[in-house]
């Protein structure tokens, strides 16, 4: 029978290899902190971000400081499409993308700015990359949608299993020995083992705007002990984060959205 030391052994090995893996965050600070602090609960003592801190919601300065506490405490943190707007312009976006993107530079400090322009692309621990969308070509920013984008996504990197954000609605994509693509949607708190006899892509949704139906934060948990990863679903007061849009002027639909997580 294990001795109580020898079981607080055990617990600390399984903790010491728990991370929480948070994407497309958006400015919501309510769904960030519930996203957190359940982390916290859950036993995650690493802490990797996948981008997109800004943009959206109405507390971008905030969300940028408790992710660079973190990094402070050694969590890991790569570059998203619209912290990069927040230096080069929003290119390409939407119309209310963009008009959240003017706004929030004007939020920002300068030393914001400076944090942004020190996040890599992506970043490899192991045979696990992490990056914040398509990892054939990050910086194009393309979606990973369905079987052939992750194809593609499998196709131009060499890792076993790529963890990426962007689209904001979670999925678990597998390639098999026989080169098959399968797609996955996961399902709240349910284990998946990461077999090594296939390679993965897994898809995290989104913190701070989630597109899926469910209007619950979006993140993951990632068992390196058991190699098994978890979506969790996270109910946060969205009340709160919409009225904050809208007495910043952004665009209504960026508020009312989130009630309905689409």
């Amino acid at each position: 029978m294990a001795t109580p030391f020898q079981e607080g052994e055990e617990r600390a090995k399984l903790r010491a290899a728990m991370i929480a893996i948070l994407s497309d965050i958006h400015a919501n600070r309510e769904a960030l902190s519930a996203c957190l602090e359940h982390a916290d609960r859950a036993g995650a003592t690493r802490f990797i971000f996948l981008g997109d801190y800004v943009g959206y919601g109405a507390d971008p300065a905030w969300c940028l400081r408790t992710v660079m506490d973190r990094i402070a405490h050694g969590a890991v943190a790569i570059l998203g499409n619209h912290d990069q707007a927040i230096l080069t312009g929003p290119r390409g976006m939407t119309g209310r993308a963009a008009a959240a993107i003017a706004w929030t530079r004007e939020q920002l400090s300068p030393d914001a700015a400076a944090f942004l322009k020190t996040l890599p692309m992506e970043h490899a621990e192991g045979d696990t990359l992490y990056v914040h969308a398509d990892a054939s070509a990050p910086e194009e920013w393309r979606y990973v949608t369905n079987a052939e984008e992750a194809r593609r996504s499998f196709e131009g990197n060499p890792a076993r299993v790529t963890i990426c954000g962007h689209v904001h609605v979670p999925r678990l994509f597998g390639l098999t020995a026989a080169d098959k693509c399968t797609a996955f949607a996961p399902t709240h708190d349910s284990p998946i083992p990461l077999s090594r006899a296939r390679r993965w892509l897994a898809v995290m949704g989104s913190v701070g705007q989630p597109r899926d139906g469910d209007p619950a934060a979006c993140y993951a948990l990632l068992d390196e002990e058991t190699a098994e990863i978890r979506w969790m679903r996270v109910p946060y007061d969205v009340e709160t984060a919409a009225a904050k849009i809208r007495r910043a002027g952004l665009p209504e639909s960026l508020a009312t959205r989130l009630f309905s997580g689409t």
